[in-house]
C-alpha cells in the first residue's frame, strides 16, 4: 500500500486557510485533483494560486445547494470524488457561555460545523458508494469534551463526532471510511488578544490544567497537523474507520471509544427497581 493519492479527486472544504489550506497543499503533493472551498472568494483564489491543478469555489456548504455544486464540481473537474475533507468553523464570540449565549448565535455555530459537515457527507456519500468506495475526514476539537466552555462550538464538535461515526458505521459495507481528526494548531482562531485572555481565563476558572494552557498558546504550525489527514485518506488506512484521532504539533493520538461501565446490576425479573438511596449509594 501507499500514500499517494494520484488520480483522486479530493475536496477540501475550508481549504482556503490554516489546517485546511495546509491539507488542501499536502493531498495535492501526493498527486490527488483538489476542489477548494471556503466562505471568503478572495482567500479561496490566493490559496488556489499556490495548488498547482486545483479549483476554488466560494460559498458556505451548509446551503445544500453549494454542497451539491461543491460535490459536482470535483465528479466533474477529476472524474471521481475520492475525499471528502471537511476542516470549516468558526470560533464561539468571546465570552460566550450558556449564561448569555444567544439563540441566534447558538444555531449559527451549530450551521457552520455539523450543518457544513452534514451536507457536504450527503452530497458526496452516495457518489462514493457509486464508484465503490472513498474516504471522508472531519474536523472536531478538545472542545468537544467540555473543557473549554462554551455553547454552540463544543455541541457541534460533538455533533460531528457522532455523524462521523454513525457514517462510518453505516458505508462500511460500501467500502466508504470516515474519520475524525481533532486539531492542535496555530491559526487565525487560535490567534490574538482575545483568545489568548480566554484560554488564561480558563485555566484560573480550572477548567484548563497549566499544561492544557501551555499547548494551547503555543501550538504548532497547520503543517504539523496535515499528515495525519493525508493519511487517513490513503491506501495506508484501508482499515481504519469510525475512529477520532488528534493531531497537535508532534503528537498523534486516538480517543479510545466510549464504553459503558457497570454501576450497579441487578436483574429486573423478581427484583423491585433500585431506590434513589441505593442508587446514590453505588454512585458515591
Amino acid at each position: 500500500m501507499s500514500a499517494t493519492l494520484a488520480g483522486r479527486g479530493a475536496l477540501v472544504v475550508g481549504g482556503s486557510r490554516g489546517v485546511g489550506l495546509a491539507v488542501a497543499r499536502l493531498l495535492a503533493e501526493q498527486g490527488a485533483g483538489v476542489i477548494v472551498n471556503g466562505r471568503d472568494g478572495e482567500a479561496v483564489s490566493a490559496a488556489v494560486q499556490g495548488i498547482p491543478g486545483s479549483q476554488g469555489i466560494a460559498g458556505s456548504p451548509s446551503d445544500p445547494a453549494v454542497a451539491d455544486a461543491l460535490v459536482d464540481a470535483c465528479v466533474r473537474q477529476f472524474g471521481r470524488i475520492d475525499i471528502l475533507v471537511n476542516c470549516a468553523g468558526t470560533a464561539e464570540p468571546p465570552g460566550s457561555s450558556i449564561l448569555n449565549v444567544t439563540s441566534a448565535q447558538f444555531h449559527d455555530l451549530l450551521e457552520a460545523h455539523l450543518g457544513t459537515v452534514f451536507e457536504t457527507c450527503r452530497a458526496a456519500a452516495p457518489r462514493m458508494v457509486a464508484q465503490g468506495g472513498g474516504a471522508i475526514v472531519n474536523t472536531s476539537s478538545f472542545a468537544f469534551l467540555g473543557d473549554y466552555g462554551g455553547t454552540g462550538y463544543p455541541a457541534g464538535k460533538g455533533a460531528v463526532n457522532a455523524l462521523t461515526l454513525a457514517i462510518a458505521a453505516e458505508l462500511a459495507e460500501h467500502g466508504v471510511r470516515a474519520n475524525v481528526v481533532c486539531p492542535g494548531a496555530k491559526t487565525r482562531l487560535s490567534t490574538g488578544s482575545d483568545y489568548e485572555a480566554h484560554i488564561a481565563e480558563l485555566n484560573r476558572r480550572g477548567l484548563l490544567d497549566d499544561l492544557s494552557m501551555q499547548g494551547a498558546l503555543d501550538a504548532a504550525p497547520p503543517e504539523y497537523v496535515a499528515p495525519t489527514y493525508a493519511y487517513l485518506v490513503s491506501d495506508l488506512a484501508a482499515s481504519v474507520t469510525g475512529q477520532i484521532f488528534i493531531a497537535a504539533g508532534g503528537f498523534v493520538g486516538r480517543f479510545d471509544r466510549q464504553t459503558p461501565s457497570i454501576v450497579a446490576y441487578r436483574g429486573h425479573d423478581g427484583e423491585p427497581p433500585w431506590t434513589v438511596e441505593e442508587i446514590a449509594a453505588h454512585v458515591g
